[in-house]
């Protein structure tokens, strides 16, 4: 499975990005997808998680509940984090994974696939 991330880039504080992660797999709706973000210096943290087929279960961390939203379209295998309010401390760079039908996990080690990444950069 190959994911490739788009839609990164430097953006003020409270404004907004969508970050759009396309997958190669020929069974996308099998997968769960998340996202992830690691700043310089710092470990690789779950951001969310939406669960595979259609259920549209969604999982977030606490520093971006209620600013993100990921969402999935199956038909076009790919996954979106849309991003709102976004702070300074959100600045990172944000991966997407994909694991085979399993309950999305927070670690980075429950994901079997992973894109290179987008820059994500707010300005205070």
């Amino acid at each position: 499975v190959r994911l490739v991330e788009s839609g990164g880039g430097l953006v003020q504080a409270g404004g907004s990005l969508r970050l759009s992660c396309a997958a190669s797999a020929r069974t996308f709706s099998d997968y769960s997808m998340a996202w992830f973000r690691q700043a310089p210096g710092l470990e690789r943290v779950f951001v969310a998680a939406i669960l595979w087929a259609g259920a549209n279960t969604t999982f977030y961390a606490d520093s971006v509940k209620g600013r993100f939203t990921i969402s999935r379209d199956n038909a076009k295998n790919a996954v979106y984090l849309q991003m709102t309010s976004l702070k300074p401390e959100d600045t990172a760079v944000y991966s997407c994974a994909a694991d085979y039908r399993a309950i999305p996990g927070r670690t980075p080690a429950r994901y079997d696939y992973w894109g290179q990444g987008t820059q994500v950069t707010v300005s205070s």
